[in-house]
């Protein structure tokens, strides 16, 4: 806890360039389907953990002309959000540093307030949907759309991504984090207090050359040179000896011509 008495959380992942890189990737289209149906010209949206903002620049253009804001706990990545709003023309997008456990608006600001791969990340992703709530007007939608690790799969089969997925979520477990927070967005809205709540899930599928090669390249980055890795070695529950072994298991998955490699995502509308 904070001296203010709001969860401190740690973020696993970390701002490292591999993982700014797989957030740059992020498109409306690839990471926030379930919520397209739901946009509209002229609406205000809220997007929590804006990160490098491509995915807020994004969704910005489905509700042109309303106002999009783009808040994140880390001030060192909006800089670039901003230099991509700027590039992209987006006028009606803007950033700002911001905590999702005291959102710094007013009641029923926004008509969409929206949080792709945050809530896995929380020590109380409850608290946070009530407070998302609280600035959404009745009405009004929130949407979360989290990946559920225990739920995702590959092909060949090796054990060093299978060590891998051991401990990511131990890692993240020590942070006082859910890994598998796809599955559990239902039982956390509901504890929110929402009542009307359209849950679904969809999934990521690395499985061409393409994409194998930089889903590999993105995590065996990751794996050695991230906040992931140093919490891992800092933690005790890796050697960098280890942390190499995983990258090179992502290598070679990535180099296989039949590899394939998934991730099964939770998703969330809840109104209101």
């Amino acid at each position: 806890m904070t001296s203010t008495g709001r969860p401190s959380d740690t973020y696993t992942h970390g701002h490292h360039e591999s993982v700014l890189r797989s957030h740059r990737w992020r498109t409306a289209a690839n990471s926030a389907g379930y919520l397209l149906p739901e946009l509209r010209p002229g609406q205000h949206l809220l997007d929590v953990g804006a990160g490098p903002g491509t995915l807020t620049v994004d969704l910005a253009g489905h509700v042109h002309p309303g106002l999009v804001v783009g808040i994140d706990n880390a001030a060192e990545v909006l800089d670039a959000a901003r230099d991509h709003a700027a590039a992209q023309g987006a006028d009606t997008v803007t950033f700002a540093v911001g905590d999702v456990y005291a959102l710094d608006f007013a009641d029923a600001r926004f008509d969409v307030v929206h949080a792709h791969q945050v809530l896995q990340h929380l020590t109380d992703p409850v608290a946070a949907l009530r407070e998302m709530r609280r600035v959404c007007r009745v009405g009004g939608t929130v949407a979360v759309r989290d990946s559920d690790y225990s739920a995702m799969t590959w092909h060949p089969a090796d054990p060093r991504l299978t060590d891998w997925l051991d401990l990511y979520r131990a890692v993240a477990r020590a942070n006082g984090a859910e890994p598998d927070a796809g599955r559990r967005l239902l039982a956390w809205a509901r504890a929110a207090g929402f009542t009307e709540v359209r849950p679904s899930a969809s999934a990521w599928c690395f499985a061409t050359p393409a994409d194998r090669q930089w889903w590999g390249e993105v995590w065996a980055d990751r794996v050695t040179g991230s906040a992931f890795a140093r919490q891992a070695v800092d933690g005790g529950l890796a050697t960098p000896g280890d942390l190499a072994r995983l990258a090179d298991g992502w290598r070679d998955w990535a180099g296989c011509d039949d590899g394939w490699f998934s991730v099964l995502h939770g998703e969330l509308l809840a109104t209101a």
